[in-house]
């Protein structure tokens, strides 16, 4: 079964599918240091196999649906690092081999979404929170640096291709151009903050460019407060039609000054009903939402029984 016919299951009124939480954290839960501009993608070259091991934590938790460790992984990243094109690549298809490991030991289907972060991400700034790059990074800087890290994962053979963390409609429009006859299907889901975009747009706005766009099998939100999601799912199955995918972050605030989270924690596995309700298909977590809350979030959503 493909990605797109397992996500149209839960659309239609099937169970959801069960998407994994943070994969920084359980590596950090692992004793990783991900001290680096790289983040959780360093350990694609140096220790690959505490990735598959996180993966492999988040499948016995329940998931169905895993996230590769390309979040930040550019071939600029790779590059300020000493590591060539062609070993940076190696190194984003090693990410989708990872997540297809685990996935293929899973005593259920378990599919991979290739994950693609914002230009920001790479910049590791948290400016992915506002899309503000500055005047030198328009709309075809942005294509021409996604094009290649999209490429690369496509050809690894990923069941979808998760445009993910996105701050506003005219990054969301680059990585549709980028991932123009890629032949894997796209998810795209905003980073939002209330009603609106962390850019500031109207979230029809931003659903609107998913609408009519056949590559893109689903659509939502990630790495949002909890508390913002209901509205959003609400408002994607309203503007698309199409499946939505919902998983936001602990609800504490990132400082990118000091690195490090701040704040109580808000999310409830209990909500994920009602995110159901609202219209999500496929639920999970984001930024330090580990396997234990996705254990959690899955025994909701199956009324009681998680895991494999």
């Amino acid at each position: 079964m493909s990605f797109a016919e397992a996500v149209a299951g839960p659309a239609a009124g099937g169970p959801p599918l069960v998407l994994d939480g943070g994969l920084s954290n359980q590596l950090e839960a692992q004793g990783c240091d991900l001290r680096d501009a790289l983040w959780s993608a360093r350990l694609l070259a140096d220790d690959p196999d505490q990735i598959a091991a996180a993966h492999a934590a988040y499948v016995r938790a329940g998931a169905d649906v895993l996230l590769t460790a390309s979040y930040q992984a550019t071939f600029e990243g790779f590059a300020r690092r000493g590591t060539g094109r062609a070993a940076a690549a190696r190194l984003l298809a090693r990410s989708v081999a990872l997540a297809r490991r685990a996935a293929d030991a899973a005593p259920r289907p378990v599919w991979v979404a290739a994950s693609a972060g914002p230009y920001g991400a790479m910049l590791a700034d948290g400016s992915e929170y506002h899309g503000r790059y500055g005047a030198g990074v328009g709309a075809r800087e942005l294509e021409r640096f996604h094009r290649p890290r999209l490429e690369v994962l496509a050809a690894a053979e990923p069941d979808v291709l998760a445009l993910e963390t996105v701050p506003g409609t005219a990054e969301a429009t680059a990585l549709l151009r980028a991932a123009a006859g890629l032949g894997v299907p796209l998810w795209l889901t905003y980073t939002v903050a209330g009603r609106a975009t962390r850019a500031g747009e109207p979230l029809a706005d931003a659903f609107a460019l998913a609408a009519y766009d056949e590559r893109v099998v689903a659509t939502g939100v990630n790495c949002c407060a909890p508390e913002d999601v209901a509205y959003a799912v609400r408002t994607a199955a309203r503007v698309t039609g199409k499946p939505v995918v919902a998983y936001p972050n602990s609800g504490e605030g990132w400082d990118p000054a000091a690195r490090d989270w701040r704040g109580p924690g808000s999310f409830d596995p209990a909500a994920a009903a009602s995110w159901r309700r609202a219209g999500a298909a496929v639920l999970g977590g984001c930024c330090r939402v580990g396997p234990d809350g996705i254990a959690a979030l899955a025994a909701e959503l199956r009324g009681g029984a998680s895991g494999g």
